[in-house]
């Protein structure tokens, strides 16, 4: 008899799955194509938050590029995990656990907000967008990715075999929220396998 697979929320599943998640960079990667980072341009002392920050695969490219960056996530486990690198590294980042959907910081805050692979595991996307458009400054950029995944991929961790719980967003959707919460849709870039899209990323502006 099968196992049955565990299905978790985002906070357990990614505080089982953080060890090994930087195993996943390359694969991350490939949903993007270098397409995300430069749409946002020049990023120097721009005061950047990062949603979704996981082990800070983008939080340190970031950071790199000048930017104050500032990481969260729900997962103190992955946060840890940037944590680790910042002290191998030169970089500077603040890290914070928190919710996307209420998150702990003033109204105007931040130049960009960057939230990739993330809304994939919102159901409602209203509340998150919300959030962001509260949180930039006038003018200021929400750069969001939608990965085009009908089923969470499984994922081996020390307790066994677990999905991550997800969900599916139509691209339409997705810039119809934005658009009803008075974002304008700057740029949207979709990556491709073939004729099929594996990555819409939509560059928005407050």
């Amino acid at each position: 008899m099968t196992k049955k697979l565990k299905v978790l929320g985002s906070q357990a599943g990614y505080d089982l799955a953080a060890a090994d998640y930087d195993k996943k960079e390359a694969y991350l990667d490939s949903f993007e194509k270098d397409k995300l980072l430069p749409l946002l341009g020049d990023l120097k002392n721009k005061k950047v938050l990062d949603v979704g920050a996981g082990t800070g695969r983008l939080a340190m490219r970031l950071a790199k590029l000048g930017a104050d960056v500032t990481a969260l996530d729900v997962s103190g486990a992955m946060l840890e995990e940037i944590k680790k690198k910042l002290k191998r590294n030169s970089a500077e980042i603040k890290v914070i656990v928190g919710d996307c959907e209420s998150m702990p910081f003033g109204d105007e805050s931040f130049d960009v907000v960057v939230a990739a692979f993330l809304i994939v595991h919102l159901k409602d996307l209203r509340r998150f967008f919300d959030e962001v458009y509260r949180i930039l400054k006038p003018g200021g950029k929400f750069l969001v990715t939608n990965i085009n995944q009908k089923r969470p991929p499984e994922i081996r961790t020390k307790e066994g075999i677990i999905e991550i719980e997800s969900y599916y967003h139509r691209p339409e959707k997705v810039r119809e929220i934005l658009e009803d919460l008075a974002f304008g849709i700057e740029r949207e870039v979709f990556v491709k396998e073939g004729e099929v899209w594996v990555n819409q990323i939509i560059l928005a502006v407050k």
